[in-house]
């Protein structure tokens, strides 16, 4: 590992603890020519997921998208940021768990959806006006139905 101080490749691990429920490990290094001390974080990856858009265009699957998109939607909404990583987590385990290389982006617009439901109504509300992209008031009012229930 590259110290992100010197440059220098002569680093060692100092420490290594789990975090994330298990699924990532946290470094602490120091490097043996400066001897500042920097973390690392380590994940494994499932599978490289790709995202088919709705212009059919392919992309790598981000979970940053999908937090930042939930992030956007609870904007002025008292929702724990704790919350929406965790869902964020179900999400993206949710979509490996369908062993699938592509995975069309509606598929995870309704999971993100679903979470959102349970999350915060209005939140809920946010992300459908802009993933659902209404056309009217009626439209719009058809969903707020849906919610109320």
């Amino acid at each position: 590992m590259r110290c992100p101080f010197c440059n220098s490749v002569n680093t060692r691990v100092v420490d290594s603890r789990q975090v994330e429920n298990e699924t990532s490990i946290r470094r602490r290094r120091e490097c043996n020519d400066c001897k500042k001390r920097f973390t690392t974080y380590e994940k494994y990856e499932i599978n490289s997921l790709i995202v088919i858009k709705k212009n059919q265009e392919r992309e790598s699957f981000d979970r940053n998208k999908i937090l930042n998109g939930m992030i956007k939607s609870c904007y002025k909404r008292k929702v724990p940021i704790e919350t929406l990583e965790e869902a964020t987590k179900e999400i993206e385990l949710e979509l490996n768990h369908l062993n699938m290389k592509e995975i069309p982006s509606s598929k995870i617009g309704e999971l993100i959806m679903e979470k959102l439901k349970k999350i915060d109504k209005v939140a809920y509300i946010r992300f459908a006006s802009v993933y659902k992209e209404f056309q009217d008031v009626e439209s719009f009012y058809d969903e707020l139905e849906v919610v109320k229930d």
